[in-house]
């Protein structure tokens, strides 16, 4: 019964033309030039466009597997959970073999779930037969009954542990987009070795980035209360006190703002997250309903700890919150998922389609339909890459950042022709979510409007993009301070889509080579 997983190609395959017209336009942040590389500007302290790339699943580039089926199982017309859920923990119970323990495959038709299906250990597949339109012949649905409830978790359990190295960060700032660091120390560094750089949380900073005097209804809301901002990265290369990242860093470092101390570098080991596990060809239906958040209600995925994982093929409608990605998850496609709602969230918060606070995340071709809804969402002090590529979604809703300090995020060749993108300090929104990203960049990217806000000692670029700029005001509540106005974007080539068409594709074909293009479908 082991079979090795196999490669199959996408059915879907992009080619692009550049026409001359478009050809004729280039950013200065980011362009080719001699041999077809792409040449990236800085800013006077080095801060660049960061290489998006490393994005999705295996860190990208890497074709999505087709692991065999070991379970089938067939709808009964009754409520399904239970022998769905019986076949995935058969399935999980098997040896794994390269990563694989095999797949859970659904027949075509309607299973009835009244729980939560899960998936708890690694190289598990959960797959169905398409993700046609509810009674489709050759579709599989899974139609959530009962009682409201999440249809499907995949879940790890991250553990982090310190292995006792530490040194710090001798650079007086390490910029936006860098491989490089400066250390006091790499006597117990090697190649391979897991790091933990954390960057200190100080009044210093958050009083420059305008975070300190947040209040509603006369109380007052805290921004990042955390002590620091993590990111785990791998050591590629030690030379000296010299330590190259696996990655590039989608924030900067600046000492100035540490009152004294220092970022720093811990050697780090971390077990307990899934890996290779996947989910495809399914559609999820929830029954319609009009809630305010906060109610029960039917939700679709959630993902924690899951590294090296993926969506492919997958729809969910009516689910009042679509899909959650935690913060210990990493390396992970979507491709190809829709998230399709109609009833109408009553409360003033608004639901999320795809929720993300990974790291390495892809949403590739993904769609959605609905108002007042966010399409994607960052969530708070979390480093990417996070890299929403030829997504389309109609209706009044955004693509937004939420909270709190993400960073990384590149939303590239994407469409919201009936509402709006978002980069933007969210003020005194929510509980406090202020300055929500930064050293993000919107390219060649269509919406009725964008609203974009620079934070202090970042970038938000703007590039080759079709809408209305907006540079929207400090939210405040309750007649608050008037606040000075804040930056506008770095917007270039209004209206005009630039060259590279794709900056992702571009930087992924410039790292791995035409094959990596071909390996995820372009």
């Amino acid at each position: 019964m082991n079979k090795l997983p196999i490669c199959l190609p996408l059915p879907l395959l992009i080619t692009f033309v550049c026409s001359s017209n478009l050809a004729a336009a280039q950013s200065r942040w980011a362009h080719s030039g001699r041999g077809g590389r792409l040449v990236y500007a800085t800013t006077p302290q080095g801060d660049r466009i960061p290489d998006f790339s490393y994005a999705g699943y295996e860190g990208g580039g890497v074709a999505l597997p087709h692991v065999p089926a070991m379970r089938t199982v067939q709808p009964s017309g009754a409520d399904d959970t239970a022998a769905i859920q019986k076949a995935i923990e058969e399935v999980s119970a098997l040896p794994p073999v390269n990563g694989f323990r095999g797949a859970v495959e659904l027949a075509p038709g309607i299973f009835h779930c009244a729980q939560t299906l899960s998936i708890t250990a690694p190289g598990v597949v959960l797959r169905g037969a398409g993700s046609a339109d509810h009674g489709a012949i050759r579709g599989t649905v899974i139609e959530m009954t009962g009682a409201p409830h999440l249809a499907l978790r995949i879940a790890g359990k991250l553990e982090q542990n310190d292995l006792g190295v530490t040194t710090t960060i001798t650079d007086a700032y390490v910029p936006a987009g860098a491989t490089v660091i400066h250390v006091a120390d790499t006597t117990n560094l090697h190649p391979g070795d897991l790091l933990l750089i954390s960057k200190p949380v100080t009044a210093a900073w958050t009083r420059f980035m305008g975070m300190d005097n947040l209040y509603r209804n006369g109380k007052p809301e805290h921004w990042v209360s955390a002590s620091h901002l993590d990111v785990r990265r791998r050591i590629a290369a030690v030379s000296g006190n010299t330590i190259t990242l696996d990655v590039p860093l989608m924030d900067s470092y600046d000492a100035q703002f540490f009152d004294g101390g220092h970022a720093t570098v811990s050697k780090i080991e971390i077990s307990g997250q899934l890996t290779q596990v996947g989910v495809e060809n399914l559609r999820f239906d929830a029954p319609k309903q009009s809630i305010a958040l906060g109610q029960p209600e039917y939700s679709g995925m959630a993902i924690s700890d899951v590294a090296d994982g993926w969506v492919r093929s997958v729809a969910f409608e009516e689910t009042t919150n679509g899909v959650r990605i935690n913060a210990g998850s990493e390396r992970i496609t979507f491709l190809q998922c829709d998230i399709e709602q109609h009833m109408p969230v009553t409360s003033s918060a608004k639901p999320a389609d795809f929720a993300c606070n990974g790291s390495q995340i892809l949403f590739d071709r993904c769609t959605g339909s609905g108002d007042n809804t966010f399409y994607i969402v960052t969530q708070d002090r979390q480093q990417g890459p996070v890299v929403a590529l030829h997504c389309r979604f109609l209706g009044n809703g955004h693509i937004a950042p939420h909270q709190r300090w993400s960073t990384g995020l590149l939303i590239d060749n994407c469409e919201v022709p009936g509402g709006g993108i978002d980069l933007m300090n969210r003020g005194e929104m929510g509980s406090g979510h202020g300055w929500a990203i930064g050293w993000a960049v919107l390219w060649n990217s269509t919406a009725q409007s964008f609203a974009m806000n620079t934070p202090p000692g970042s970038m938000i670029w703007s590039i080759g993009n079709k809408g209305e700029d907006t540079d929207p005001p400090f939210p405040v509540f309750d007649g608050g301070p008037q606040r000075t106005p804040l930056e506008p974007a770095t917007i270039e080539s209004a209206g005009k889509p630039v060259q590279p068409q794709s900056l992702y594709l571009a930087q992924l074909k410039e790292r791995l080579g035409s094959q990596a293009l071909k390996n995820i479908g372009y």
